[in-house]
């Protein structure tokens, strides 16, 4: 994760998370983030003007975002702004500027949320991540 380049952005999904896989079978789960800000006008508040930004989600966290989130959900996004540009077939010159995410989870500010570790046979060699009784089966990191 390059330091010069990382944004960090809470707001809310405009749609469901599209999960598409590549054809080399890589998950990617793409959605549109609206970015509200809240502006001080003397005693009270008011919204600014809205920003909508395409994020983007690879692999495991793909899926667990596309499992997890949905439109309406309030979620932090941490990840690099990436600016593509290419040209449709009739000639037009497009560009777009995505944030390609690092991380993704709901926002806990209006919500609550129960953590599951999400079990994946390629992310830990078959094993399921948890033993019959529901535990980790990890060394705490202290």
């Amino acid at each position: 994760m390059a330091a010069d380049n990382q944004v960090t952005l809470v707001g809310n999904l405009t749609d469901e998370p599209e999960l598409r896989f590549t054809t080399g079978g890589t998950a990617v789960a793409n959605f549109r983030l609206a970015v509200t800000p809240r502006l001080r006008e003397g005693d009270t508040w008011k919204d600014g003007e809205t920003s909508f930004f395409r994020v983007n989600v690879w692999r495991l966290a793909a899926e667990n975002a596309a499992e997890t989130l949905q439109k309406g959900t309030r979620c932090i996004v941490v990840g690099r702004l990436r600016a593509r540009s290419w040209e449709t077939p009739e000639g037009e010159k497009r560009s777009v500027t995505e944030i390609e995410a690092d991380e993704v989870g709901p926002s806990l500010k209006f919500a609550i949320a129960k953590v599951e570790r999400a079990s994946n046979s390629k992310t830990n060699g078959g094993a399921s991540g948890k033993r019959a009784g529901g535990d980790f089966n990890d060394e705490p990191p202290f």
